[in-house]
């Protein structure tokens, strides 16, 4: 029985032994698409899996960067806030002063 594949299950996972391919009789000819040949379909699997292997790496390098830049925002507000707080208790330190020199001076 000779059954020949589909893409979904081709008949051999072997790019040597798979027909090349050859453009549609739909396409025009002299269309941007080149004929492929066993070698270049080869070639084209081959970087497809090298860089479907370095998805996940650049994934995880995004995401890092992601919760650096995240972690620098907070420490930026934390410490926006805690100047906003000395500036407050600096203020008020500066009032009492003044309100103690007043009442040294009006006696």
């Amino acid at each position: 029985m000779n059954i020949t594949g589909t893409i979904d299950r081709p008949h051999t996972h072997d790019p040597q032994k798979q027909a090349p391919m050859t453009p549609s009789t739909s396409e025009p000819s002299g269309s941007a698409t080149s004929d492929v040949t066993t070698i270049g379909a080869n070639a084209s699997r081959q970087n497809r899996t090298r860089e479907m292997q370095l998805i996940p790496e650049a994934m995880a390098r995004a995401h890092m960067h992601d919760r650096m830049r995240e972690a620098d925002a907070e420490r930026q507000a934390v410490r926006l806030v805690a100047a906003r707080r000395m500036q407050r208790r600096a203020e008020r330190v500066s009032m009492r002063a003044r309100r103690a020199l007043a009442m040294a001076v009006m006696n």
